[in-house]
């Protein structure tokens, strides 16, 4: 590690090679840490040349860090609400020279359209707690539970936001649980966000979904595209040359 890299990396951090532009992040070392659904919604999101992009509940940066390398999007920012995950996702910004493309705001996603300004952005991202109180226990650690589990915001509070938050014809990107299918669905639309495409991600070709894929488009009309599904692995221990591909091997 580099005198640069001790600087920006404390004693209980690691960083990690990202295998896109060179890029790494900042994660710690035992603690909560970026998985394979935030890589799948950097993969699944489209950003056009010139847009504005707001990931909601960022953690350490890593979707807009991931969608700066994959897409020719004008600025990105992420709205952290943990002080200390929020610095680390700073850091993470800073180690890589993004200074002048990426910001990481705290705040409160319930806040968001306060914070930002309504109709602000072209795209918003999200990969939000999945659980509810009636599904599933608390992790006893905070910073998890809160990443977890629907701690400090709802889902109703995530996608209230990003509406508020879109410009007309904006696009909403989410990935979730598909168990909650149904009520994100209906929580989109009374929102005014129309779902678009969904594409579900399951871990073998033969077991059932464990995570879901959305776009919603404001104002948008009622049409929705299914794609073809994401199968994780071709067999335990080797991704697909999809995964492959959107982790940019």
């Amino acid at each position: 590690m580099s005198s640069g890299e001790k600087e920006l990396c404390f004693e209980d951090e690691r960083i990690d090679d990202l295998q896109r532009n060179g890029y790494r992040i900042i994660q710690k070392k035992k603690g909560f840490c970026f998985g394979m659904d935030a890589v799948l919604l950097s993969g699944f999101a489209r950003v056009r040349q010139g847009e504005r992009v707001l990931d909601l509940g960022t953690g350490t940066g890593i979707i807009p860090i991931l969608l700066e390398a994959k897409t020719e999007g004008e600025h990105f920012s992420g709205l952290e609400i943990q002080r200390e995950t929020a610095d680390m996702a700073r850091r993470s910004v800073r180690l890589n020279g993004l200074e002048e493309r990426v910001e990481i705001v705290d705040g409160d996603i319930k806040e968001a359209s306060r914070i930002f300004g309504r109709a602000s952005f072209d795209v918003v991202t999200s990969n939000p707690p999945y659980m509810n109180d009636s599904h599933g226990l608390k992790n006893p650690d905070l910073p998890k539970a809160i990443s977890r589990h629907e701690v400090l915001c709802t889902l109703e509070d995530v996608v209230r936001e990003a509406a508020l938050l879109l410009k007309p014809g904006g696009s909403f990107f989410m990935v979730h649980r598909p168990h909650r299918l149904a009520e994100i669905i209906s929580v989109l639309r009374d929102h005014k966000l129309e779902p678009k495409r969904m594409k579900l991600v399951h871990p073998f070709v033969d077991r059932e979904a464990n995570m879901v894929l959305i776009e919603a488009v404001r104002g948008g009309r009622s049409m929705m595209k299914v794609e073809a599904p994401v199968i994780v692995y071709r067999e335990p221990g080797v991704y697909s040359e999809e995964i492959y591909t959107i982790y940019g091997y």
